[in-house]
């Protein structure tokens, strides 16, 4: 007798398949999920054009396509006018958790599971408790406060108290909310990226499992590409959280530090944009690393490969919990430099 796929309800606000990070993995949860069941997907409105686009591009995914119906949701665009910054941002992803489960119960879709997918914090509810089916929450992250050591002296007072304010607003949510108890206590099952995230919802060990939100494609070295010299490699936005500065002063030391022969042959490339850009530029120069640094702007998805290919070593001392561009990195066979942390260097076998 043939088995009766089940129907599983997924919320994920970041899906883009033409993205990393939480967009990418929102994609390719979602087709995981459609490999064995058939899915609901329900993300904001602006991801839909890249949805069709990608699905039209790719033909023989068709079978995974027809498992899934998409659905979109999103306040009115009038609406959306002080949506501006991070914080703000979230604040917003918060509300459209609540209302879009209203959106659902109204709607009435048929299902059997319902899995909120992302963003990956462990300080916003999900609020799809509220449909009365089985319930499951995760990946959830959590980003521990940015050490003041690695902050204040090298980004100022205003990105320390920047730091510590949200993390007061994080443990508001935390300890006060009674929405985030309520959602931890009707989820069926948690899965959270780190063992951080467990500790501070204070789950017990049969609640939650270990699932980091790291994962990448099968990958392969794009033809008529090597490597020349010895080339490192670091991802990411210009923020504090990410580390940048490290890489530049780490690479800064370590250049200096090589003979004149394989200076000629040593490089750092930083793949990345973000507030931190010009400043980022000042350490290089007083650095004396103009000449041996390329910033390259966020490209497509498709050309990462071949800065992959020409890279030697992937520097990444960010402060977050999570790190997905580490799992990326060791899929191309690179050896990966990150802080001894609960994010990136937890995905790491001690060497």
């Amino acid at each position: 007798m043939k088995q009766k796929t089940a129907t599983i309800l997924m919320t994920a606000y970041a899906v883009n398949p033409y993205k990393g990070s939480e967009d990418g993995m929102g994609w390719n949860f979602i087709l995981q999920a459609a490999s064995r069941h058939q899915v609901i997907a329900i993300t904001r409105r602006n991801n839909g054009a890249h949805i069709r686009r990608y699905m039209q591009e790719h033909p023989l995914q068709q079978h995974l396509f027809d498992r899934i119906r998409f659905l979109y949701f999103d306040w009115p665009q009038w609406t959306l006018f002080w949506k501006k910054g991070p914080l703000l941002s979230l604040i917003y992803y918060y509300w459209w958790q609540l209302t879009l489960a209203c959106w659902l119960l109204i709607k009435r879709p048929q299902f059997d599971i319902a899995h909120n997918l992302n963003f990956h914090n462990d300080w916003t509810p999900s609020f799809l408790w509220l449909l009365g089916k089985p319930f499951v929450w995760g990946p959830v992250g959590h980003h521990p406060a940015i050490p003041t050591a690695f902050l204040r002296p090298v980004f100022g007072q205003k990105a320390w108290l920047q730091d510590r304010l949200l993390w007061v607003i994080k443990c508001w949510f935390w300890y006060i909310d009674p929405f985030v108890y309520i959602c931890k206590w009707k989820a069926c099952h948690i899965f959270c990226m780190n063992e951080a995230a467990a500790s501070r919802l204070r789950l017990s060990p049969r609640k939650y499992s270990i699932m980091p939100s790291v994962a990448t494609e099968v990958v392969a070295p794009p033809p008529g590409v090597s490597r020349h010299g010895f080339q490192v490699l670091s991802i990411g936005r210009f923020v504090p959280l990410k580390g940048f500065d490290l890489t530049i002063k780490a690479f800064g030391r370590f250049y200096h530090s090589l003979p004149a022969a394989l200076q000629a042959e040593t490089r750092l490339v930083l793949v990345g944009a973000g507030p931190l850009k010009s400043q980022l530029k000042q350490w290089i120069a007083s650095l004396q690393l103009d000449s041996v640094v390329d910033m390259i702007e966020w490209m497509p998805k498709e050309q990462l490969p071949a800065v992959y290919a020409r890279s030697s070593v992937f520097l990444f001392p960010s402060h977050e919990g999570a790190g997905m561009v580490v799992a990326e990195a060791m899929s191309y066979g690179l050896p990966v430099l990150c802080l001894d942390n609960s994010g990136p260097g937890a995905f790491l076998h001690p060497a």
